[in-house]
């Protein structure tokens, strides 16, 4: 495959991803059923959209590629609506390029990821700070309001314990590997409806760890009550042959958390990897 066409193709499964997500109906995050914290639908498919172009742009580097994408989204929409999305996709977009070798997603992407260098994270620090993230706080190691001085690996492997994103660094996007594609997949069989895959991908993972962001901006305050209202939507997803019926549900559990400010906004940043992964499978699976 020509790298023009493998661009296009990779722009195209980063655009799908970012959609799909955003139909799925994923409680106190955006959606099209939904819009809150100042941000709209169209402002996160602007994001897509502008953010692609350097995503899957095979001549800048893994850390190049992430500053421009959220430089591209800041001018566009003026807010912070996909750093945690371009952070994850952007290693997984970067282990398509030839250079990478034969193998599955994951043996490529750990091949991206031992490889980043000081220079990735001097972009990836550019990029956080333009992005301004909410309750991002300081950190005594490493912190992003200076000039790192160790790899992007390195300074994710730093940031790991705090952050669900940079632990995918540094476990090899265990999260999704290891529990969401699988979650994905069976979901997927049984509705035959991605939107309603992803919403299963979400649940399933808030429930069982609690959302960056979430905990940077209230700390563990939420945390139990989050948790309860995602065994209790996991449990109705498990017995349920149509999710639509469980709308009414969904809704309640989304105004409780609005009403609080509760946003999992790293839980829907990382199934929006999921659902690239699953795509970046299929591509794959055909060159």
């Amino acid at each position: 495959m020509l790298s023009g066409d493998l661009e296009e193709r990779l722009e195209q499964a980063y655009l799908a991803a970012c959609e799909c997500e955003l139909q799925a109906f994923k409680p106190g995050n955006v959606s099209v059923y939904s819009e809150s914290h100042d941000m709209t639908v169209d402002d996160f498919r602007r994001s897509a959209q502008v953010s692609a172009p350097s995503l899957t742009n095979f001549k800048l580097s893994l850390g190049e590629k992430m500053f421009y994408a959220i430089q591209a989204t800041r001018a566009a929409v003026g807010c912070n609506t996909n750093l945690g999305i371009v952070l994850l996709c952007g290693p997984l977009i970067q282990s398509m390029q030839p250079e990478y070798g034969n193998g599955d997603l994951q043996t490529r992407l750990e091949r991206v990821l031992r490889k980043t260098t000081r220079e990735d994270a001097i972009w990836v620090y550019r990029a956080i700070r333009l992005a301004k993230p909410g309750g991002l706080g300081r950190s005594p190691e490493q912190d992003v309001s200076g000039m790192p001085d160790v790899s992007l690996l390195d300074a994710m492997r730093i940031a790991s314990d705090r952050d669900r994103i940079a632990y995918q660094y540094i476990s090899g996007y265990q999260d999704i590997f290891d529990f969401a594609i699988t979650r994905h997949h069976a979901a997927l069989n049984r509705w035959n409806d991605e939107s309603w895959a992803a919403l299963a991908v979400f649940v399933g993972l808030l429930r069982r760890h609690p959302d960056s962001h979430v905990v940077r901006k209230f700390g563990r305050r939420f945390t139990e009550i989050v948790q309860d209202r995602m065994a209790s939507l996991e449990k109705a997803l498990s017995h349920s042959d149509n999710p639509e019926r469980l709308l009414r549900q969904l809704q309640e559990v989304n105004d409780l958390f609005k009403s609080a400010g509760i946003n999992p906004g790293a839980t829907a940043d990382l199934t929006v990897a999921c659902l690239l992964v699953v795509r970046l499978e299929r591509l794959l699976a055909h060159c």
